[in-house]
């Protein structure tokens, strides 16, 4: 399952659908992401996400698809959200099942760092001077390609 939106998630109900979604699960490794205060800039008081609709799903299927291929996933959920975001807002939620930890674990971190660097989203921080459009982060694009 692959969302993209602007309403919050609830992360408990999403947990119970991948808890819910088969007797060989014997794993749940799940990921949610908050806004923040700090970033490139100190005194964020929000972000605004932009993605590109369409095309950012592909991208994540592909992610899934990935992982689903290196690892045993069962299931994997997606959702990130787009549209103005406030402090501790929750932005994005990556839930994995699998029937052992290990591919619950290792999937979940793969498909977050690809997510990261993969997918079609900018990411502007504000602050009470106005905004600032984030560059990617050469950490980031570290942790993805230690997955090659």
């Amino acid at each position: 399952m692959i969302s993209v939106q602007t309403e919050d998630f609830d992360a408990g109900a999403e947990y119970q659908a991948l808890r819910n979604s088969g007797s060989g699960t014997g794993a749940i490794a799940t990921f949610t992401g908050l806004v923040r205060d700090s970033g490139d800039l100190s005194g964020v008081t929000g972000l605004f996400l932009e993605h590109y609709p369409g095309m950012t799903e592909q991208v994540i299927q592909g992610l899934i698809d990935e992982a689903s291929r290196r690892w045993d996933v069962r299931e994997a959920r997606v959702i990130h959200r787009v549209g103005s975001l406030a402090l501790s807002d929750q932005i994005v939620f990556v839930g994995v099942c699998s029937a052992h930890r290990g591919d619950a674990f290792a999937a979940c971190q793969f498909i977050m760092d690809a997510l990261k660097t993969s997918a079609p989203f900018w990411k502007k921080e504000v602050t009470a001077e106005g905004g600032h459009w984030v560059e990617q982060k050469a950490s980031d694009v570290a942790r993805s390609e230690g997955w090659q």
